[in-house]
C-alpha cells in the first residue's frame, strides 16, 4: 500500500484559555492568558513558585459514575477533550469499535492527586485497609489511554505515550504513521495533564520555575525574553481525530488540516540538558518526511517554556534549520507549560491560526535575550498573516525531540 494522506477531522480541547477552538482562537488574538496565583502552595515547604494555569469548566458532575469511577482528573480532562473531538469529527459508535480505529494518548504520568491520596492513606495507617480496588487505575501511567479505550470501546491499536513534555506530540506522530502506512483507519490521539504541586515541585527543585513574578501573574512566563525566570506549570488536554484524506472526503467530514510530516529523535547526550543539534535534526526529519524544503514553513510554534537554557538552544536549532526569516512564537505565555498535553493543545492552536489567518505573539516578550539567535519573533499584537504550512515543535526530558508539520485544509 502506498502512503496515505492524513488529515485532522476532529479537535477537542480543555485548556487554560478556553475549551474549544473558537474560544482559544479569540483568546490568542486578544492576548488573554490563564496564569494565576496558587496561594495554597504556600503550605508546601520549600516550594518557591506560586504560579499555575488551570482549566475551568471540567469536572465529573455531568458524567455517569460508572463511566468515571476509574478516572482521576487527568483522565477526566482527556475524556472531556476526546468526547468533543469525536463529536466534532462526527464519528459514530460503530466507527469507534471496528478494530480499525485506535488510540494513542499520553501524559507525563498518571493522576498525581490520586497517587497522593493513596499514599497518604497508606502511610497514615501503615496498612492497605480501606484502600479502594480502583485506586491504581486512576494513577497508573497509562490511565488516560486505558480509560479512553474502555469508554469508547476501542478495539484497534492502543498506544500509551508517556514521554514527559513530548507525550502528546509523540502520540500524534504515532497516530499519523499508523494511518499513513495503513495500519489503522481512524486514530484518536493527544495528551493530558492535571494540576498538582508535585509538577511544580520537580521543576522548582531544578530552579526552572518562575518565582520573581509570584505576585504578578500577568508578567510570567516570558519565553525568549531577557527577563524570563522559568516556566509556569499548566494543565489541560487536547485530542485530535486523524484519518486518511480519502476516507474523510468520502464521508463528507470537515477537514481542519493535513499532517504532512513528523520528526522524532533523541539527543542521546543528557537527560535534562537540551541539545540544539538534536532539536534541529528532529525538524529536518519532519521536513524530509513531508518532502518539503525549509523555505516552505511559514511559521514555527516553538516549545519555548521560558527556561534559561531551553529557549536559547531552541532558538539556535531553529536558526540552524531556517535561518533568521521564519516567524516564531511560543503560546506558553498564554497557557503555561501544560507538560504532557502541550503537543496536542499547541497543534490545535496552530489549526486555529491557520483557519483564522493570524500568528499568535509570545506574551511578555518585551526584549529578546541577546543569547537567543536572531529570528523573526512574533511579539506584541497578533500578526495578521494567512499561512498554509506551519511547524510545531516539542522537546522533553530524556532528550526526546518531536516536530510536526501541518497544512491548512
Amino acid at each position: 500500500m502506498s502512503p496515505r494522506r492524513v488529515v485532522v477531522t476532529g479537535i477537542g480541547l480543555a485548556s487554560p484559555i478556553g475549551n474549544d477552538l473558537d474560544a482559544v482562537s479569540a483568546a490568542l488574538q486578544a492576548g488573554r492568558h490563564g496564569i494565576g496565583t496558587r496561594a495554597d502552595w504556600a503550605d508546601i515547604g520549600q516550594l518557591e513558585t506560586r504560579l499555575a494555569a488551570v482549566v475551568h469548566g471540567v469536572d465529573a458532575k455531568d458524567q455517569p459514575r460508572k463511566r468515571v469511577r476509574t478516572m482521576g482528573r487527568v483522565s477526566l480532562l482527556s475524556l472531556f477533550a476526546t468526547d468533543r473531538a469525536i463529536a466534532d469529527a462526527a464519528l459514530s459508535a460503530d466507527d469507534l469499535t471496528t478494530g480499525r480505529t485506535g488510540i494513542a494518548y499520553g501524559s507525563t504520568h498518571g493522576s498525581s492527586s490520586e497517587l497522593e491520596a493513596f499514599c497518604r492513606k497508606l502511610f497514615a495507617k501503615g496498612s492497605l485497609e480501606g484502600l479502594g480496588g480502583s485506586a491504581y487505575l486512576k494513577f497508573m501511567s497509562h490511565t488516560c489511554v486505558a480509560n479512553l479505550a474502555q469508554t469508547f470501546g476501542i478495539r484497534g491499536r492502543v498506544v500509551s505515550t508517556c514521554a514527559a513534555c513530548a507525550s502528546a506530540s509523540v502520540a500524534i506522530g504515532t497516530a499519523y504513521e499508523l494511518i499513513k502506512y495503513g495500519m489503522q483507519d481512524v486514530m484518536l490521539c493527544g495528551g493530558a495533564e492535571e494540576m498538582h504541586f508535585v509538577h511544580a515541585g520537580v521543576f522548582d527543585i531544578m530552579f526552572a520555575t518562575s518565582r520573581r513574578y509570584n505576585d504578578r501573574p500577568d508578567l510570567s512566563p516570558r519565553p525568549f525574553d531577557a527577563q524570563r525566570d522559568g516556566l509556569v506549570v499548566g494543565e489541560g488536554a487536547g485530542t485530535l481525530v486523524l484519518e486518511p484524506y480519502d476516507r474523510a472526503l468520502a464521508r463528507g467530514a470537515h477537514i481542519h488540516a493535513e499532517i504532512l510530516g513528523f520528526g522524532n529523535n533523541c539527543d542521546g547526550t543528557h537527560v535534562t540538558s537540551p541539545s540544539a543539534a538534536g532539536m534541529a535534526d528532529a525538524m529536518r526529519l519532519a521536513l524530509a518526511d513531508a518532502g518539503l524544503d525549509a523555505r516552505a514553513i511559514e511559521y514555527v510554534n516553538a516549545h519555548a517554556t521560558a527556561t534559561d537554557v531551553g529557549d536559547i538552544a531552541e532558538s539556535q536549532a531553529t536558526y540552524d534549520v531556517f535561518g533568521g526569516g521564519v516567524p516564531i512564537s511560543s503560546t506558553k505565555g498564554h497557557t503555561g507549560h501544560t507538560l504532557g498535553a502541550c503537543g496536542a493543545i499547541e497543534a490545535a492552536f496552530c489549526v486555529a491560526m491557520l483557519r483564522d489567518g493570524f500568528l499568535a505573539p509570545t506574551r511578555n516578550l518585551d526584549a529578546v535575550d541577546p543569547r537567543c539567535r536572531e529570528l523573526d519573533y512574533v511579539r506584541g499584537a497578533p500578526r495578521r498573516q494567512a499561512t498554509h504550512t506551519v511547524m510545531t515543535n516539542n522537546f522533553a526530558f530524556g532528550g526526546i525531540n518531536t516536530s510536526l508539520i501541518l497544512r491548512r485544509a
